[in-house]
């Protein structure tokens, strides 16, 4: 049952109420609590500059956990059992490898681009097929990919950094337009094309509905699986283009891109308490980028380690799951 759903019947008990009401306005008021509070004690926090270094500095991130969504919305929000893909962070760290070999080779720009943009695709396929033909759950099966992954990885770079520079990355890097930083102009890009796709189209309403109502959905003669795999297509695609902005960020390749997983996967999480029916969405993931991008942000202003960021971070991921779990229960009591 949807939150919506939650306030138009009549015989939903009043904590289960009282539950939706907190998680769609405490969020809000959270978000504006950070930023009234770094404003207050961090210096130029709400600057134009430092807003827009803050768009910047979250796309990769933003970009990643944008993907995250489309297959949380395909396979179902369920932990366990719901669409998951572990591998986006090494997808990426693979991708930039990828491009920063080619573009070192000699390879022409669009060749290095397509061949990029193949790679992350091809690992999205990959766990499509693992999750839709193989069966596998996807938290065992996206698991068991990024490792692999990471393998690869390793082996492309030998555990180095490979620097690289292009027209591309130099765009990227210190490109702007109407005084906002390239960086954030891809982020803003690719949340305004999944919105159209997952919120504004047939194929997002039938994603929707695949994730939340399979049997329904089924009967009505949707292919679950074609739209599943598409889901994690997408993803691949999300990793790809997020590989791009880590190399023009770090100046080529980067050992350490499995470290995002974790913001990541709360940034997915933490989206759907921003969404009026508490389910996955586009938007509600955005806002959840630019939160926990205020927060480091605001964090390094003021010289608090980042380690208390991913603290903060596991606490957001057990919040939300704890919240969904307490929603849960109380549905199947009724």
């Amino acid at each position: 049952m949807s939150a919506l759903e939650v306030f138009a019947s009549p015989t939903v008990d009043p904590p289960r109420r009282l539950l939706v009401r907190v998680a769609q306005r405490g969020s809000l008021l959270v978000f504006l609590a950070i930023l009234l509070g770094f404003a207050v004690s961090a210096p130029n926090f709400l600057s134009v500059g430092n807003i827009s270094n803050v768009f910047a500095q979250s796309a990769m991130l933003g970009i990643l956990a944008l993907g995250l969504t489309c297959v949380v919305i395909g396979g179902g929000s369920n932990v366990v059992s719901g669409g998951l893909d572990l591998s986006l962070a090494a997808n990426l760290g693979l991708c930039a490898a990828v491009y920063s070999s080619l573009n070192n080779a000699g390879f022409e720009a669009w060749q290095a681009i397509a061949l990029t943009l193949g790679c992350g695709l091809a690992v999205g396929a990959f766990n499509g097929v693992a999750v839709v033909v193989l069966r596998l759950p996807p938290l065992l099966a996206t698991l068991a990919s990024m490792n692999l992954i990471a393998g690869l990885e390793l082996v492309l770079t030998q555990n180095t950094v490979l620097a690289t520079d292009s027209a591309l990355l130099d765009s990227l890097a210190s490109g702007a337009w109407l005084g906002v930083p390239a960086l954030a102009w891809v982020l803003l890009s690719v949340a305004a094309g999944l919105w159209l796709l997952i919120q504004h189209s047939a194929f997002g309403l039938r994603l929707y509905a695949i994730g939340e109502y399979p049997q329904a959905a089924k009967a009505a003669g949707l292919s679950l699986q074609r739209y599943v795999f598409a889901s994690y297509l997408i993803a691949g695609g999300c990793a790809a283009i997020a590989a791009f902005c880590s190399a023009a960020f770090f100046s080529g390749s980067t050992t350490g891109s499995g470290d995002m997983l974790l913001s990541v996967v709360a940034i997915a999480f933490l989206g759907v308490v921003f969404s009026r029916r508490l389910t996955a969405n586009i938007p509600g993931t955005l806002l959840a980028t630019l939160l926990l991008g205020f927060l480091i942000n605001g964090f390094q202003l003021l010289n608090i380690s980042n380690f208390w960021v991913n603290g903060v971070q596991g606490m957001l991921i057990l919040l939300v799951v704890a919240f969904s779990g307490a929603l849960g229960r109380q549905e199947g009591e009724q």
